[in-house]
């Protein structure tokens, strides 16, 4: 492994102390205890991932990574009918739902160019970080070199250290990345590819059977690749690696990280190969009813935030689960009038000499 992936140090957000204090501070605030259900849990989650009582939220953004895939010269039908660079042309003219929740929400939108076939004109919103034109074709060859793949990697995590903020949402969007990012999960998390490609009822079986051909074609080709660099490399696309880089360091600066769809879950898993204690800083979204997400949520053990039936692009989901993590961290921070503020920490704790500090 490169040695800018060892420095990226994420510290486990398990405290025992320090959630016992965010549970009695919640019983303080709430009706009754479990009053409000899930956002008790979560506020909780938010606090020890802040490592304070007074979880708070800065800067918000929503990361929309694209990229094109050599699997798509198999026919593979592109999201809502629109090419990679349209798609993305869509999102930077605020044509989409995203687009327009971000900015009611005043949360700071980027799409971020990981390997777009196409080059499109500047935009503010839109961040050039291009490995390649696209992948190759995963049934010829690796999708990418072992360099191309570390390069993502780390091209990921200089994007993560320089953006401001504690919270990002992150999605990935491209013409052939949810095939790219069923493999890679399959293979990182030893799980039937199949289960991951099948969307729903409304799938044919011929759609899906060739979809089938085609992974398991490209995962006897590459049968014996483990290590989860070469599994990127083999099976991924350049916005799994950028995504994966991005994750590493916000987790290693206690920022939360809102994973919506299967590309960001496949980066996620990638993530967790290389540094575990990256999953503790996650929620889940999801934009679309797809059963493959059903899946990849399941080799987490998690569920999505929200479960609203929608049909949308990657990043919508996100979007709309946004108010509900701030305002369970609200839960904690907004202090009724009256009320001692108190402390950000229980008495006990002592951060003085812990090199991430509190956020």
């Amino acid at each position: 492994m490169n040695a800018p992936m060892n420095r990226s140090l994420i510290a486990p957000t398990s405290n025992a102390l320090l959630e016992r204090a965010l549970l009695e501070k919640l019983a303080r605030r709430a009706e009754r205890i479990g009053s409000l259900g899930e956002l008790e849990p979560l506020a909780v989650r938010i606090g020890l991932m802040q490592n304070t009582l007074k979880p708070r939220f800065r800067d918000p953004q929503l990361l929309i990574f694209a990229a094109d895939h050599g699997l798509a010269i198999e026919g593979i039908k592109p999201p809502q009918g629109l090419q990679t660079h349209e798609l993305v042309r869509h999102v930077l003219a605020a044509r989409l739902p995203m687009a327009v929740f971000a900015r009611m929400q005043q949360v700071r939108l980027t799409v971020i160019d990981a390997g777009m076939a196409d080059d499109l004109p500047a935009s503010e919103r839109l961040l050039v970080r291009k490995i390649a034109h696209g992948t190759r074709h995963v049934r010829h060859g690796n999708a990418m070199t072992v360099q191309q793949a570390h390069a993502a990697i780390r091209a990921g995590m200089e994007i993560g250290d320089k953006l401001p903020g504690n919270a990002l949402m992150c999605a990935g969007v491209g013409v052939g990345a949810h095939e790219s990012a069923a493999l890679v999960l399959s293979r990182l998390a030893d799980s039937p590819v199949r289960d991951l490609l099948l969307s729903g009822p409304s799938m044919s079986t011929s759609q899906l059977a060739r979809l089938s051909t085609i992974a398991q074609a490209a995962q006897l080709r590459h049968r014996d690749v483990t290590d989860p660099v070469e599994v990127l490399a083999a099976f991924g696309g350049f916005e799994i690696g950028l995504m994966a880089g991005v994750m590493l360091v916000a987790a290693s600066k206690r920022r939360l990280l809102m994973v919506d769809g299967l590309p960001a879950m496949a980066a996620l898993m990638l993530a967790s190969r290389i540094a575990p204690p990256v999953t503790d800083y996650c929620v889940f979204c999801r934009s679309h009813l797809h059963q493959g997400l059903d899946h990849a949520l399941a080799l987490f053990r998690a569920s999505a935030l929200l479960e609203l039936g929608m049909n949308s692009t990657d990043g919508t989901g996100a979007m709309l689960a946004w108010p509900l993590v701030a305002n369970a961290a609200a839960l904690l921070t907004d202090v009724p009038e009256g009320e001692d503020p108190g402390p950000t920490l229980p008495q006990g704790i002592d951060m003085t000499e812990d090199p991430l500090g509190p956020a």
